[in-house]
Protein backbone atom coordinates (compact mmCIF):
# COMPACT_ATOMS: atom_id res chain seq x y z
CA UNK A 1 0.00 0.00 0.00
CA UNK A 2 1.16 3.57 0.08
CA UNK A 3 1.49 5.69 2.14
CA UNK A 4 -1.65 7.76 1.83
CA UNK A 5 -3.52 4.29 1.87
CA UNK A 6 -1.74 3.28 4.82
CA UNK A 7 -3.41 6.37 6.79
CA UNK A 8 -6.60 4.99 5.12
CA UNK A 9 -6.46 1.49 6.54
CA UNK A 10 -6.08 2.62 10.38
CA UNK A 11 -8.74 5.22 9.67
CA UNK A 12 -10.92 2.86 8.05
CA UNK A 13 -10.36 0.51 11.11
CA UNK A 14 -10.93 3.49 13.66
CA UNK A 15 -13.98 4.05 12.42
CA UNK A 16 -15.13 0.45 12.13
CA UNK A 17 -14.45 0.31 15.68
CA UNK A 18 -16.53 3.41 16.15
CA UNK A 19 -19.06 2.09 14.21
CA UNK A 20 -19.73 -1.03 15.82
CA UNK A 21 -17.74 -1.28 18.99
CA UNK A 22 -15.25 -3.50 18.30
CA UNK A 23 -12.39 -3.70 16.30
CA UNK A 24 -12.57 -5.51 12.95
CA UNK A 25 -11.16 -9.11 12.46
CA UNK A 26 -8.89 -7.48 9.70
CA UNK A 27 -8.46 -4.85 6.97
CA UNK A 28 -8.09 -5.67 3.24
CA UNK A 29 -7.12 -3.75 0.36
CA UNK A 30 -7.80 -3.84 -2.93
CA UNK A 31 -6.45 -1.69 -5.76
CA UNK A 32 -8.34 0.62 -8.99
CA UNK A 33 -6.86 -0.19 -12.46
CA UNK A 34 -5.10 1.56 -15.71
CA UNK A 35 -5.75 -0.13 -18.80
CA UNK A 36 -2.53 -0.01 -21.01
CA UNK A 37 -4.51 -1.43 -24.17
CA UNK A 38 -7.56 -3.57 -24.90
CA UNK A 39 -10.67 -1.42 -24.62
CA UNK A 40 -14.35 -3.33 -24.79
CA UNK A 41 -12.48 -6.35 -25.76
CA UNK A 42 -12.97 -8.22 -22.51
CA UNK A 43 -17.14 -9.22 -22.93
CA UNK A 44 -15.69 -10.11 -26.19
CA UNK A 45 -13.33 -12.85 -24.89
CA UNK A 46 -10.26 -10.69 -25.79
CA UNK A 47 -7.21 -9.24 -24.61
CA UNK A 48 -6.72 -6.61 -22.05
CA UNK A 49 -3.90 -5.19 -20.48
CA UNK A 50 -4.40 -3.25 -17.41
CA UNK A 51 -2.41 -2.79 -13.89
CA UNK A 52 -3.01 -1.84 -10.80
CA UNK A 53 -2.70 1.49 -9.52
CA UNK A 54 -1.66 2.13 -5.95
CA UNK A 55 -5.06 3.90 -5.19
CA UNK A 56 -6.92 0.93 -3.19
CA UNK A 57 -10.98 0.23 -1.78
CA UNK A 58 -9.87 -0.69 1.90
CA UNK A 59 -12.16 -2.64 3.71
CA UNK A 60 -12.31 -3.44 7.33
CA UNK A 61 -14.41 -6.50 8.38
CA UNK A 62 -15.60 -8.79 10.52
CA UNK A 63 -17.79 -12.23 10.50
CA UNK A 64 -21.08 -12.42 11.77
CA UNK A 65 -23.46 -15.48 11.85
CA UNK A 66 -26.75 -14.23 12.62
CA UNK A 67 -27.32 -13.42 8.81
CA UNK A 68 -27.11 -10.28 9.08
CA UNK A 69 -25.49 -7.31 6.98
CA UNK A 70 -24.13 -4.15 7.83
CA UNK A 71 -22.59 -1.76 5.55
CA UNK A 72 -21.15 1.76 5.66
CA UNK A 73 -18.80 4.09 3.14
CA UNK A 74 -16.71 6.94 4.57
CA UNK A 75 -16.91 8.23 1.41
CA UNK A 76 -20.99 8.32 1.00
CA UNK A 77 -21.48 8.61 4.75
CA UNK A 78 -24.83 8.44 6.27
CA UNK A 79 -26.16 6.00 8.46
CA UNK A 80 -25.23 2.35 8.72
CA UNK A 81 -26.85 0.23 5.99
CA UNK A 82 -28.46 -2.89 7.63
CA UNK A 83 -29.57 -5.88 4.96
CA UNK A 84 -30.37 -9.65 5.76
CA UNK A 85 -28.60 -11.74 3.22
CA UNK A 86 -31.39 -14.02 2.67
CA UNK A 87 -33.18 -11.51 1.41
CA UNK A 88 -30.45 -10.00 -0.77
CA UNK A 89 -32.43 -9.60 -4.35
CA UNK A 90 -30.76 -8.97 -8.18
CA UNK A 91 -31.23 -5.21 -8.83
CA UNK A 92 -33.57 -5.03 -5.82
CA UNK A 93 -31.08 -1.67 -4.54
CA UNK A 94 -29.72 1.31 -6.56
CA UNK A 95 -27.40 2.48 -4.00
CA UNK A 96 -23.51 2.14 -3.45
CA UNK A 97 -24.78 -0.83 -0.98
CA UNK A 98 -25.73 -3.13 -4.12
CA UNK A 99 -21.63 -3.40 -4.52
CA UNK A 100 -20.89 -5.20 -1.42
CA UNK A 101 -24.18 -7.00 -1.27
CA UNK A 102 -24.09 -8.37 -4.66
CA UNK A 103 -20.97 -9.57 -3.69
CA UNK A 104 -22.28 -11.65 -0.85
CA UNK A 105 -25.27 -12.72 -3.24
CA UNK A 106 -22.88 -13.84 -5.97
CA UNK A 107 -20.79 -16.14 -2.94
CA UNK A 108 -23.62 -17.17 -1.39
CA UNK A 109 -25.13 -17.93 -4.75
CA UNK A 110 -22.03 -20.15 -5.82
CA UNK A 111 -22.65 -22.67 -2.61
CA UNK A 112 -20.34 -20.26 -0.75
CA UNK A 113 -21.47 -20.42 2.85
CA UNK A 114 -21.23 -16.01 4.23
CA UNK A 115 -23.62 -15.79 7.33
CA UNK A 116 -23.13 -12.04 7.43
CA UNK A 117 -21.05 -9.22 8.13
CA UNK A 118 -20.00 -5.84 9.39
CA UNK A 119 -17.94 -3.96 6.52
CA UNK A 120 -16.92 0.08 6.61
CA UNK A 121 -15.34 0.45 3.46
CA UNK A 122 -13.42 3.87 2.51
CA UNK A 123 -11.26 4.14 -1.06
CA UNK A 124 -8.85 6.21 -2.69
CA UNK A 125 -9.97 5.42 -6.49
CA UNK A 126 -11.59 8.25 -8.30
CA UNK A 127 -14.74 7.23 -8.93
CA UNK A 128 -16.41 8.00 -12.16
CA UNK A 129 -12.60 8.27 -13.60
CA UNK A 130 -12.58 4.76 -15.54
CA UNK A 131 -10.06 3.50 -13.15
CA UNK A 132 -12.61 0.42 -11.95
CA UNK A 133 -13.78 2.12 -8.34
CA UNK A 134 -16.58 -0.01 -8.66
CA UNK A 135 -14.63 -3.51 -9.25
CA UNK A 136 -12.04 -2.57 -6.20
CA UNK A 137 -14.97 -2.15 -3.54
CA UNK A 138 -16.30 -5.39 -4.96
CA UNK A 139 -12.85 -7.27 -5.27
CA UNK A 140 -12.12 -6.02 -0.98
CA UNK A 141 -15.20 -7.46 -0.04
CA UNK A 142 -14.83 -10.78 -1.79
CA UNK A 143 -11.06 -11.13 -0.33
CA UNK A 144 -12.48 -10.13 2.79
CA UNK A 145 -15.15 -12.69 3.36
CA UNK A 146 -13.01 -14.89 1.61
CA UNK A 147 -10.51 -14.84 4.13
CA UNK A 148 -12.91 -14.45 7.24
CA UNK A 149 -15.32 -17.63 5.84
CA UNK A 150 -12.02 -19.82 5.20
CA UNK A 151 -13.56 -20.34 1.24
CA UNK A 152 -9.87 -20.86 -0.47
CA UNK A 153 -10.91 -19.34 -3.73
CA UNK A 154 -8.25 -17.83 -5.62
CA UNK A 155 -8.00 -14.00 -7.24
CA UNK A 156 -9.24 -15.79 -10.80
CA UNK A 157 -12.31 -17.20 -8.79
CA UNK A 158 -12.67 -14.29 -6.77
CA UNK A 159 -12.88 -12.09 -9.56
CA UNK A 160 -15.31 -14.16 -11.49
CA UNK A 161 -18.15 -13.98 -8.61
CA UNK A 162 -17.31 -10.19 -8.56
CA UNK A 163 -18.18 -10.07 -11.93
CA UNK A 164 -21.35 -11.96 -11.20
CA UNK A 165 -22.31 -9.58 -8.84
CA UNK A 166 -22.51 -6.79 -10.81
CA UNK A 167 -23.68 -7.82 -14.01
CA UNK A 168 -26.40 -9.77 -12.50
CA UNK A 169 -27.07 -8.02 -8.77
CA UNK A 170 -26.06 -4.39 -10.15
CA UNK A 171 -27.04 -4.47 -13.33
CA UNK A 172 -24.36 -2.98 -15.28
CA UNK A 173 -23.07 -5.33 -18.20
CA UNK A 174 -19.45 -5.59 -17.43
CA UNK A 175 -16.22 -7.46 -18.49
CA UNK A 176 -14.11 -9.63 -16.43
CA UNK A 177 -10.92 -7.24 -16.37
CA UNK A 178 -11.33 -4.80 -13.96
CA UNK A 179 -12.25 -7.78 -10.98
CA UNK A 180 -9.10 -9.69 -12.32
CA UNK A 181 -6.88 -6.78 -12.25
CA UNK A 182 -8.23 -5.54 -9.29
CA UNK A 183 -7.45 -9.40 -7.56
CA UNK A 184 -4.52 -10.55 -9.92
CA UNK A 185 -1.90 -7.86 -10.66
CA UNK A 186 1.51 -7.82 -9.28
CA UNK A 187 3.96 -4.49 -9.03
CA UNK A 188 5.93 -3.25 -11.89
CA UNK A 189 4.03 -5.84 -14.17
CA UNK A 190 0.91 -5.15 -16.32
CA UNK A 191 -1.30 -7.95 -16.95
CA UNK A 192 -1.63 -9.77 -19.74
CA UNK A 193 -4.59 -11.52 -19.73
CA UNK A 194 -6.96 -13.82 -21.93
CA UNK A 195 -10.15 -13.17 -20.88
CA UNK A 196 -11.66 -16.13 -22.36
CA UNK A 197 -9.83 -18.55 -19.83
CA UNK A 198 -8.27 -16.08 -17.74
CA UNK A 199 -5.01 -17.25 -18.47
CA UNK A 200 -2.43 -14.21 -17.00
CA UNK A 201 1.17 -13.50 -18.13
CA UNK A 202 2.42 -11.00 -15.64
CA UNK A 203 4.78 -8.16 -18.12
CA UNK A 204 7.10 -6.04 -16.52
CA UNK A 205 7.01 -2.44 -16.73
CA UNK A 206 8.79 -0.27 -15.31
CA UNK A 207 9.21 3.29 -17.11
CA UNK A 208 10.52 4.85 -14.38
CA UNK A 209 13.90 2.90 -15.26
CA UNK A 210 14.08 3.93 -18.70
CA UNK A 211 13.36 7.41 -18.16
CA UNK A 212 9.69 7.52 -19.19
CA UNK A 213 6.28 8.12 -17.51
CA UNK A 214 2.60 7.15 -17.65
CA UNK A 215 0.26 9.61 -16.60
CA UNK A 216 -3.26 9.38 -16.25
CA UNK A 217 -5.27 12.27 -16.28
CA UNK A 218 -8.95 12.40 -15.32
CA UNK A 219 -11.24 14.58 -16.96
CA UNK A 220 -13.88 14.92 -14.31
CA UNK A 221 -16.32 14.40 -16.78
CA UNK A 222 -18.09 11.38 -14.88
CA UNK A 223 -19.72 8.11 -16.47
CA UNK A 224 -21.64 5.29 -15.07
CA UNK A 225 -21.57 1.42 -17.13
CA UNK A 226 -24.92 0.59 -16.14
CA UNK A 227 -26.48 3.62 -18.13
CA UNK A 228 -27.34 2.34 -21.52
CA UNK A 229 -24.75 3.40 -24.55
CA UNK A 230 -22.31 0.41 -22.73
CA UNK A 231 -25.55 -2.12 -22.78
CA UNK A 232 -25.91 -1.37 -26.65
CA UNK A 233 -22.30 -1.54 -27.36
CA UNK A 234 -21.78 -4.72 -26.06
CA UNK A 235 -25.39 -6.29 -27.54
CA UNK A 236 -23.85 -4.73 -30.88
CA UNK A 237 -20.37 -6.90 -30.48
CA UNK A 238 -22.96 -9.99 -29.75
CA UNK A 239 -24.66 -8.88 -33.04
CA UNK A 240 -21.60 -8.76 -35.34
CA UNK A 241 -20.52 -12.19 -33.81
CA UNK A 242 -23.83 -13.94 -34.87
CA UNK A 243 -23.79 -13.01 -37.73
CA UNK A 244 -20.44 -13.74 -38.08
CA UNK A 245 -21.14 -17.05 -37.13
CA UNK A 246 -18.54 -17.44 -34.53
CA UNK A 247 -18.90 -17.55 -30.34
CA UNK A 248 -17.22 -13.93 -29.98
CA UNK A 249 -15.77 -11.73 -31.95
CA UNK A 250 -12.34 -12.69 -30.24
CA UNK A 251 -12.37 -15.63 -32.96
CA UNK A 252 -12.45 -13.68 -35.98
CA UNK A 253 -8.52 -13.80 -37.34
CA UNK A 254 -7.20 -10.52 -38.24
CA UNK A 255 -6.37 -11.17 -41.46
CA UNK A 256 -9.31 -12.24 -42.12
CA UNK A 257 -11.12 -8.43 -40.77
CA UNK A 258 -11.64 -6.94 -44.59
CA UNK A 259 -13.83 -10.26 -45.67
CA UNK A 260 -15.76 -10.20 -42.60
CA UNK A 261 -16.26 -6.79 -43.04
CA UNK A 262 -17.91 -7.17 -46.28
CA UNK A 263 -20.04 -9.88 -45.17
CA UNK A 264 -21.57 -8.11 -42.80
CA UNK A 265 -23.10 -5.59 -45.47
CA UNK A 266 -24.59 -2.45 -44.56
CA UNK A 267 -24.71 -3.05 -41.01
CA UNK A 268 -22.47 -0.14 -40.50
CA UNK A 269 -22.41 0.42 -36.87
CA UNK A 270 -22.18 -3.46 -36.40
CA UNK A 271 -19.67 -3.19 -38.64
CA UNK A 272 -17.61 -0.52 -36.77
CA UNK A 273 -17.85 -2.25 -33.67
CA UNK A 274 -16.76 -5.59 -35.38
CA UNK A 275 -13.27 -3.65 -36.96
CA UNK A 276 -12.73 -2.13 -33.22
CA UNK A 277 -12.60 -5.11 -31.04
CA UNK A 278 -10.54 -6.88 -34.11
CA UNK A 279 -7.97 -4.59 -34.52
CA UNK A 280 -8.05 -3.77 -30.79
CA UNK A 281 -7.54 -7.48 -29.84
CA UNK A 282 -4.40 -6.97 -32.70
CA UNK A 283 -2.89 -4.30 -30.77
CA UNK A 284 -3.05 -5.50 -27.51
CA UNK A 285 -0.79 -8.35 -28.99
CA UNK A 286 1.86 -5.60 -30.77
CA UNK A 287 2.03 -4.22 -27.49
CA UNK A 288 2.88 -7.29 -25.46
CA UNK A 289 5.48 -8.42 -27.98
CA UNK A 290 7.22 -4.72 -27.74
CA UNK A 291 7.59 -4.60 -24.55
CA UNK A 292 8.74 -8.14 -24.18
CA UNK A 293 11.41 -7.07 -27.05
CA UNK A 294 12.36 -3.85 -24.73
CA UNK A 295 11.62 -1.80 -27.31
CA UNK A 296 8.88 0.47 -24.98
CA UNK A 297 8.94 3.90 -26.77
CA UNK A 298 7.36 2.14 -29.80
CA UNK A 299 3.94 1.04 -27.74
CA UNK A 300 3.39 4.93 -27.71
CA UNK A 301 2.00 4.98 -31.52
CA UNK A 302 -0.15 1.95 -30.95
CA UNK A 303 -2.07 3.84 -27.81
CA UNK A 304 -2.68 6.72 -30.32
CA UNK A 305 -4.22 3.79 -32.50
CA UNK A 306 -6.45 3.10 -30.27
CA UNK A 307 -7.45 5.73 -28.89
CA UNK A 308 -9.02 6.60 -32.84
CA UNK A 309 -10.88 3.34 -32.87
CA UNK A 310 -12.12 4.14 -29.51
CA UNK A 311 -13.43 7.35 -31.07
CA UNK A 312 -14.32 6.53 -34.76
CA UNK A 313 -15.60 2.85 -34.54
CA UNK A 314 -16.75 2.49 -31.20
CA UNK A 315 -18.36 6.44 -30.36
CA UNK A 316 -16.85 6.13 -26.53
CA UNK A 317 -14.92 9.30 -26.61
CA UNK A 318 -15.83 12.64 -25.69
CA UNK A 319 -14.58 16.23 -26.57
CA UNK A 320 -12.61 16.61 -23.33
CA UNK A 321 -10.86 13.12 -23.87
CA UNK A 322 -9.98 13.75 -27.16
CA UNK A 323 -8.42 17.31 -26.01
CA UNK A 324 -6.34 15.28 -23.95
CA UNK A 325 -5.05 12.95 -26.48
CA UNK A 326 -4.47 15.58 -29.55
CA UNK A 327 -2.84 17.85 -26.73
CA UNK A 328 -0.50 15.90 -25.36
CA UNK A 329 0.71 14.06 -28.36
CA UNK A 330 1.81 17.68 -30.23
CA UNK A 331 3.38 18.55 -27.14
CA UNK A 332 5.74 15.67 -27.39
CA UNK A 333 4.20 12.78 -25.43
CA UNK A 334 5.47 9.21 -27.29
CA UNK A 335 1.66 8.35 -27.31
CA UNK A 336 -1.65 8.46 -25.50
CA UNK A 337 -5.50 7.28 -25.52
CA UNK A 338 -8.48 7.14 -23.27
CA UNK A 339 -8.81 4.42 -20.95
CA UNK A 340 -11.78 2.71 -19.58
CA UNK A 341 -15.18 2.16 -20.44
CA UNK A 342 -15.49 5.63 -22.43
CA UNK A 343 -18.10 8.56 -21.87
CA UNK A 344 -15.42 10.64 -19.81
CA UNK A 345 -13.42 9.72 -17.06
CA UNK A 346 -9.54 9.17 -17.80
CA UNK A 347 -6.92 9.18 -20.41
CA UNK A 348 -3.35 7.67 -20.46
CA UNK A 349 -0.39 9.86 -21.26
CA UNK A 350 3.11 8.02 -21.72
CA UNK A 351 6.17 10.60 -21.91
CA UNK A 352 9.65 10.78 -21.44
CA UNK A 353 10.12 11.95 -17.86
CA UNK A 354 11.92 15.12 -19.05
CA UNK A 355 8.60 15.97 -21.00
CA UNK A 356 6.22 15.70 -18.34
CA UNK A 357 5.98 19.24 -16.99
CA UNK A 358 5.51 20.14 -20.28
CA UNK A 359 2.57 18.10 -21.39
CA UNK A 360 0.65 18.44 -18.24
CA UNK A 361 0.91 22.36 -18.61
CA UNK A 362 -0.33 22.28 -21.88
CA UNK A 363 -3.26 19.64 -20.85
CA UNK A 364 -4.60 22.20 -18.04
CA UNK A 365 -4.26 25.30 -20.58
CA UNK A 366 -6.06 23.82 -22.86
CA UNK A 367 -9.02 22.77 -20.70
CA UNK A 368 -9.07 25.80 -19.32
CA UNK A 369 -8.96 27.58 -22.75
CA UNK A 370 -11.70 25.57 -23.63
CA UNK A 371 -13.97 25.68 -20.64
CA UNK A 372 -13.86 22.29 -19.25
CA UNK A 373 -13.16 21.57 -15.47
CA UNK A 374 -9.59 21.59 -14.87
CA UNK A 375 -8.46 18.05 -15.20
CA UNK A 376 -6.54 15.79 -12.77
CA UNK A 377 -3.21 14.52 -13.26
CA UNK A 378 -1.53 11.87 -11.53
CA UNK A 379 1.21 9.29 -12.34
CA UNK A 380 0.63 5.75 -12.51
CA UNK A 381 2.81 3.31 -11.39
CA UNK A 382 2.30 -0.21 -11.83
CA UNK A 383 0.88 -1.74 -8.11
CA UNK A 384 0.32 -4.49 -6.02
CA UNK A 385 -3.31 -6.87 -6.31
CA UNK A 386 -5.99 -7.09 -3.98
CA UNK A 387 -4.38 -8.23 -0.38
CA UNK A 388 -5.03 -8.16 3.33
CA UNK A 389 -3.52 -5.16 5.47
CA UNK A 390 -4.22 -5.79 8.75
Amino acid sequence: MSESSEAVAGAVAERFEELYGAAPDGVWAAPGRVNLIGEHTDYNDGFVMPFALPHTAVAAVSRRDDGVLRLHSADVGGPVVELTADALVPESDKRWTAYPAGVVWALREAGHTVTGADIHLASTVPSGAGLSSSAALEVVVALALNDLFGLGLRGWQLARLCQRAENVYVGAPVGIMDQTASACCETGHALFLDTRDLSQRQIPFDLAAEGMRLLVVDTQVKHSHSEGEYGKRRAGCEKGAALLGVDALRDLPYGELDAALERLGDEEEVRRLVRHVVTEDARVERVVSLLESGDTRAIGPVLVEGHASLRDDFRVSCPELDLVVETAVTSGALGARMTGGGFGGSAIVLAEETDVPTITKAVEEAFAAAGFTAPRVFEAVPAAGARRVR
